[in-house]
């Protein structure tokens, strides 16, 4: 009897020894989640910059994320500089599609020749940027691709490696061995700190295929920042990421946005497909241009509407 008396008191003093681990580790794990909730939200904060447009010109009515729509995003990447404006050096569309689980990315060459739409003449796609900011960038591609800009998300370039430090690096496949910003790049699968990233992205005249070839190298290391944040090893680095986040990133995203993205449409980051825009160099006035023919623009604006499912 006392024997059995003893083994209860056993086995109850190790249930409350269980009991009290477990109420500590979920403290601790409800403690973890919180600080990730609270950076996040106060890096969505200092992102959020919405801008004087509710919906696309080229929408009967604004896209809704909940209801799993297409959408689609200009990314503009700006160098910033004081007393200067600055200008869009990259410009990128993505269109995501949840039901075929694609995304479908597309660099825009900043030397293409358009209409910068509220100035009325032709000029460089890239200084729409400077003329009137993200709504004219995001006009003038709308008009310029025939479909719908739906978010914007601008990267200041200067610190773009702040980003890319904040996940770790990224992982790359080099097809071109060069040296630039005084670092090397030898050709096959590499690994970028933010500094190495950002040389590698702007280098542009060794590459034989000029700006295309810098396109790639830009796509690869956004994959890369995509593929390192959306990893689990990088929950451990979340407060380096959303400070970066906070710092260089600004979107007309809202927070519930962004999260019924990530509950959605996560499947679709998975297929990334890369579309290039063609065209021929020539210079009008002494000034370089890209020239791309109507056929060719044609060709990319149906393949973005298909994948958008609009007309």
């Amino acid at each position: 009897m006392r024997a059995d008396k003893h083994t209860g008191k056993k086995k109850r003093k190790w249930l409350r020894i269980t009991g009290v681990a477990f109420l500590l580790l979920m403290i601790a794990i409800g403690a973890y989640v919180y600080n990730i909730y609270s950076s996040l939200t106060t890096a969505v904060e200092t992102m959020h910059q919405p801008i004087d447009r509710d919906q696309s010109k080229k929408r009967e009515q604004k896209v809704t994320i909940e209801s799993k729509e297409p959408f689609s995003v200009l990314m503009l990447g700006v160098d910033e500089r004081p007393g200067d404006k600055g200008r869009s050096d990259t410009m990128i569309v993505l269109t995501v599609n949840p039901e075929l689980n694609s995304t479908k990315m597309l660099s825009i060459p900043r030397d293409t020749r358009t209409e910068i739409v509220g100035k009325g003449f032709d000029d460089k796609i890239n200084h729409a940027y400077a003329f009137g900011g993200v709504e004219m960038s995001i006009d003038t591609v709308e008009e310029f691709l025939d479909i719908p800009i739906d978010y914007y998300i601008q990267v200041n370039m200067e610190s773009f490696e702040d980003i890319v430090n904040a996940v770790g690096g990224v992982d790359v496949h080099n097809n071109l061995a060069f040296s630039a910003g005084g670092h090397n790049y030898p050709e096959g699968e590499i690994t970028l700190d933010g500094k190495e990233a950002l040389s590698y992205v702007r280098m542009r005249k060794q590459d034989p295929n000029n700006d295309f070839g810098r396109q790639q190298r830009q796509r690869e290391v956004i994959q890369g920042v995509i593929r390192k944040g959306a990893s689990l090893s990088s929950l451990t680095r979340f407060d380096d990421i959303f400070e970066a986040l906070g710092k260089n990133v600004k979107t007309n995203m809202t927070f519930e946005e962004m999260t019924d993205i990530q509950k959605h449409y996560k499947n679709a980051g998975k297929d990334m497909q890369q579309l290039q825009l063609n065209g021929n160099g020539t210079k009008i006035d002494k000034i370089y241009y890209l020239i791309v023919e109507e056929e060719e623009r044609q060709r990319v604006q149906n393949e973005l509407k298909d994948h958008l499912e609009v007309q």
